[in-house]
This record gives structure tokens, C-alpha cells and sequence, in this order.
């Protein structure tokens, strides 16, 4: 039996607009919603990623963009759970408005397993904000503050 705190890739599917190569969540540990919003949700970092080829060449790292945006996906999960509830929340697409307080700490190359921690600061109208950060082996390597903003999705 399925923990009901956790998503599975074919949710996740259902949850983000991503799809390959650019979809950077694999997993959702778990989640609350009561009280304040938070996630925890993991990505494995393959040497099979496409960004590796060129980025670099005999020294493969990620690039921060898409640790960003990784971490934007895993809010974007969040928000999506958050709002499962309202009728619009799955006809709403959640696009990345601005990104605050952005952090590199450490590299992630292949084989790390990033873990993200999400947390939902708050909501207004159609917006939230939103507080990340990724780990590996339980260190920091990245995080940052995002502002999403849901607007209708134009494929409902």
C-alpha cells in the first residue's frame, strides 16, 4: 500500500506541465498541509542527464539554473497539493513569477540524490511564495525564495 503522503512519478505527471529532459522531480517523500504547507521531494542526479554532455565535458555538474528550477518544480508540486481542494486548481498551470535569496553552496554532480525542502510562506490571490532548499547527504547546496503565479491552463 501507497503512503498517502507520498507522489509517485505518475502523480507528479499529473501535478507539473514537465515532461523529459525536463522534468527534475522523480518522488515526493512526504507532505503536510495542515497548518503551515511543506514537502520533501527527491531527484536522482544521473550521469544520463542531458545537461552533462555539455556541461562539463570530462567534468560533469549541474547547472544551478536547473537546481533553481528543480526546486521551483518541487513548489510547484506543493502548490498543486495545497489547492487540490479548489475546483481551479487542477486547470491552473503555477509559472515561476520571481526568485529571491538565491544560494549555491556546493556542486551536485552524478550520482548525488537532491532532496528538496519546500515550505509555503504565504498566499495572495492567485500567487504564493515559497521557501526551498536542496540538500545532499543532508547539506545545503542550494536554496532559494520563489514567487509563483497560477493562471488558467490553455490545454483545459
Amino acid at each position: 500500500m501507497t503512503d498517502p503522503r507520498t507522489v509517485d512519478i505518475e502523480r507528479i505527471l499529473d501535478l507539473l506541465p514537465h515532461r523529459y529532459p525536463f522534468l527534475l522531480v522523480d518522488r515526493v517523500l512526504d507532505y503536510q498541509l495542515d497548518g503551515t504547507p511543506r514537502l520533501r521531494a527527491l531527484k536522482n542526479v544521473t550521469f544520463n542527464e542531458p545537461f552533462f554532455q555539455g556541461h562539463f565535458p570530462g567534468h560533469p555538474v549541474m547547472p544551478g539554473v536547473l537546481l533553481l528550477e528543480a526546486m521551483a518544480q518541487a513548489a510547484g508540486c506543493l502548490a498543486h497539493l495545497a489547492r487540490a481542494a479548489s475546483v481551479s486548481a487542477e486547470s491552473s498551470l503555477y509559472y515561476l513569477v520571481k526568485i529571491d535569496k538565491a544560494r549555491f553552496s556546493r556542486i551536485v554532480v552524478p550520482g548525488d540524490q537532491l532532496i528538496f525542502e519546500v515550505e509555503q510562506k504565504r498566499l495572495m490571490r492567485n500567487m504564493g511564495v515559497y521557501s526551498a532548499r536542496a540538500l545532499v547527504d543532508g547539506e545545503s547546496v542550494s536554496s532559494a525564495e520563489f514567487l509563483c503565479a497560477a493562471k488558467p491552463n490553455p490545454a483545459t
